[in-house]
């Protein structure tokens, strides 16, 4: 699978399956994104997510990101009444790619994912591995960077080892994409950029 030419081709199947199998388990893992590698879960399992939370050291106020393979994906977790027709026209022109938008969440959206808020960060990448992992799920997956707090996000599958491999159900052996910086994270009701 080719998305574009910033990013490697993904053939390997297994690891994908693996991770995915790991995913139904409520494990953790860890996937390369556009800048750095990611730890993922399933969104909807509490258990999972708590996990998630323990290995990072990270206050469930905060929320989470959701990264997802197309918009379909994120269709139970975004509000998108709550937009009008140019602020979504304005985040699909920045997707698939490496763009986080703050979004209204639906109702039923889990406080573990929201945290203390009544909206839900989210992105659709178009880095080929993502791709490969959420459509195999079947849905989005969490987002935050690959690394124990103080210590620097992980861009290989080696430092990921290194730092979380016995936290972690599956760790997937692909490269991460060219993007020097975090993505961009943007509030799609005002605007405003967070990073």
């Amino acid at each position: 699978m080719t998305i574009n030419n910033r990013y490697i081709t993904v053939n390997n199947s297994t690891a994908i399956n693996n991770a995915v199998a790991a995913l139904h388990t409520q494990q953790v893992i860890a996937y390369p994104t556009e800048a750095v590698f990611g730890l993922g879960c399933d969104p909807m399992n509490e258990l999972a997510v708590q996990r998630l939370l323990t290995i990072k050291q990270r206050p469930v106020e905060k929320g989470l990101i959701l990264i997802a393979a197309n918009l379909a994906q994120l269709n139970d977790y975004v509000d998108l009444t709550q937009l009008s027709a140019t602020q979504i026209d304005k985040i699909k022109q920045t997707w698939p790619g490496p763009a986080t938008w703050v979004m209204p969440a639906k109702a039923q959206v889990p406080k573990w994912l929201t945290g203390q808020f009544d909206s839900i960060a989210v992105r659709v990448s178009a880095h080929p591995t993502v791709q490969a992992l959420c459509l195999a799920f079947g849905g989005p997956i969490t987002s935050t960077s690959a690394n124990l707090t103080g210590l620097t996000p992980c861009i290989t599958a080696a430092e990921v080892a290194s730092q979380l491999e016995s936290l972690l159900g599956a760790i997937v052996d692909e490269a991460v994409g060219a993007l020097a910086q975090p993505t961009t994270i943007t509030d799609a009701l005002t605007g405003k950029i967070y990073r």
